[in-house]
C-alpha cells in the first residue's frame, strides 16, 4: 500500500471507528498555563503554539472519545480540592464546546456521541492520592463523572506502590485491595499505568472487572518501569482488560530511556534536581543536549510496541493513550492529537486488518467500560458501599 493510500484508508477507517484516547492532560496544562482561563486558551482556535490539543486537531486526528486526565501532583497538600478543580475544568470545556464535546459516563454515551458526530468526553483521575484514603471520596469522584482512577502516579501512596518509587507496601495493601473492590462496585475502571509490577499483579488478583492501562507501552520492547511486563500482558485476556499504548519517547524508545538517565545524572552532577527548570538548570540541560542530541522516537517506534503487545495479549486487549499535553516531547509523526492517522497508516502497512484496527481505536475501549458497568450492576445487587478505612485494614 502506498503512503498516500494508507493514510487515506486510515482516515476513512477513523471516520467510522474513531480513536478512543485513554489519557490527555489538557486540564492540567490549562491550570499551569492560564489557571483555567479558557478565553486565554480557547481550544476552538489553533493552540499549536501552546498545546498539543485543540478541537480542530482532535477532528483531524480522528478522535471520537477522549478521557481527560483530572490529574494533580502527588505532593500537593490539598489533592482532593485540586482534583475537583480539574473536574470543574472538564465540565467547563464540555459546556463551552457542547457542539463538539459530548459528556459521556457510559459505553452507551460513547456510542451516542459517535452517532451524533461529537467527541465523547470522559474523565480519569490520575493517582490514588486524589481520594485521600477515603472510599467515600472515591464514590464522590465517580458521582462527578470520573470513570477510571490510576492507582498511583509517580510516587507511592499509603496503599499502593508506584513504578517509579521505592517499594512500600509490596504492591497493594489490604486497604488498596478494598479500593479496587470498591472501584469494581462503582463501575470505575482500575487503571494500572504508573503502578509497580507488584501492584499490577495484586490488582489483577483482586479485580472482578476489566482493568486498563490508560497510557503504558511494552517493557519487553523498551525496558522502562512505566511499561507493562509480558507476564502482566498475558493476563489481560482472562481479565478482559486492555493496554493503551502511549507515545512518550522516554517510555517507548530505549535510546531515549538511556539518554534521559544520562541527562538526569548530568543535572545531579551540576548540583540540580533532574526536574529543576530554573534558568541556571536549563542552561546546564541545554548544554548537555547540544553535546548529546536527544534520540527521536517515530511512528514506527510506537507501532513496534503494538505489534509486540498484540502478539502477547491479543488484539481484543489493546488501545491508544497518547499522553498529549502531559509530555514535553512527542514522536516524529505523532507531534499532537492530529497524528493518529499516521499510526493507523503505519499499522495498515504492517498488515493489520480493518477489523483489528477498529478494535484498537474504538471497540475495545467501549467494550471494557461496558463490562465494568455490568460488573458494578451485579455487585451493587449483592452488597452495599464499603466504609472501611486505611487504619481499620492496614493498622
Amino acid at each position: 500500500m502506498t503512503a498516500v493510500s494508507a493514510l487515506e484508508t486510515a482516515r476513512e477507517l477513523l471516520a467510522e471507528f474513531p480513536v478512543v484516547d485513554g489519557h490527555n492532560d489538557l486540564p492540567w496544562a490549562l491550570r499551569q498555563q492560564v489557571r483555567y482561563d479558557l478565553d486565554a486558551r480557547d481550544i476552538a482556535v489553533d493552540q499549536s503554539a501552546h498545546l498539543h490539543t485543540d478541537l480542530a486537531r482532535l477532528r483531524a486526528g480522528g478522535v471520537g472519545a477522549q478521557y481527560w486526565s483530572v490529574y494533580v501532583r502527588s505532593d500537593l497538600p490539598d489533592a482532593v480540592p485540586a482534583t475537583l478543580e480539574q473536574i470543574d475544568c472538564v465540565r467547563q470545556l464540555q459546556a463551552r464546546y457542547a457542539d463538539t464535546l459530548r459528556p459521556a459516563l457510559t459505553a452507551a454515551d460513547m456510542e451516542a456521541a459517535r452517532a451524533e458526530g461529537r467527541i465523547a468526553s470522559l474523565m480519569g483521575a490520575e493517582g490514588g492520592h486524589s481520594i485521600a484514603n477515603s472510599l467515600a471520596t472515591l464514590r464522590a469522584l465517580y458521582t462527578l463523572g470520573v470513570r477510571y482512577m490510576t492507582l498511583t502516579h509517580n510516587d507511592n501512596n499509603d496503599w499502593a506502590d508506584s513504578a517509579t518509587d521505592e517499594p512500600g507496601v509490596g504492591g497493594l495493601s489490604a486497604f488498596g485491595r478494598e479500593v479496587v473492590r470498591e472501584m469494581n462496585r462503582e463501575g470505575m475502571l482500575v487503571d494500572l499505568s504508573h503502578v509497580a509490577a507488584t501492584t499490577m499483579r495484586d490488582a489483577l488478583d483482586t479485580s472482578t472487572a476489566p482493568v486498563i492501562f490508560s497510557h503504558s507501552s511494552s517493557r519487553a520492547v523498551c525496558d522502562h518501569p512505566r511499561n507493562i511486563p509480558d507476564d502482566v500482558l498475558e493476563r489481560l485476556p482472562a481479565n478482559g482488560g486492555m493496554a493503551m499504548v502511549t507515545f512518550v519517547p522516554k517510555f517507548v524508545l530505549q535510546a531515549a530511556v538511556d539518554w534521559t538517565a544520562a541527562a538526569d545524572e548530568n543535572m545531579r552532577a551540576h548540583g540540580f534536581h533532574h526536574l529543576e527548570t530554573t534558568p541556571e538548570a536549563m542552561k546546564v540541560h541545554r548544554a548537555f543536549e547540544e553535546r548529546t542530541p536527544r534520540p527521536a522516537a517515530t511512528v514506527a517506534t510506537v507501532a513496534d510496541h503494538l505489534d509486540h503487545m498484540r502478539e502477547v495479549a491479543g488484539i481484543d486487549h489493546l488501545g491508544i493513550g497518547g499522553d498529549y499535553d502531559g509530555t514535553a516531547f512527542t514522536p516524529d509523526g505523532l507531534t499532537d492529537v492530529s497524528g493518529y492517522p499516521n499510526l493507523i497508516a503505519e499499522l495498515l502497512d504492517r498488515g493489520w486488518s480493518r477489523p483489528d484496527l477498529a478494535k484498537l481505536t474504538w471497540r475495545n475501549a467501549v467494550r471494557v467500560l461496558g463490562a465494568a458497568e455490568d460488573v458494578a450492576r451485579d455487585l451493587q445487587a449483592t452488597r452495599g458501599p464499603s466504609n472501611a478505612t486505611l487504619e481499620s485494614l492496614d493498622g
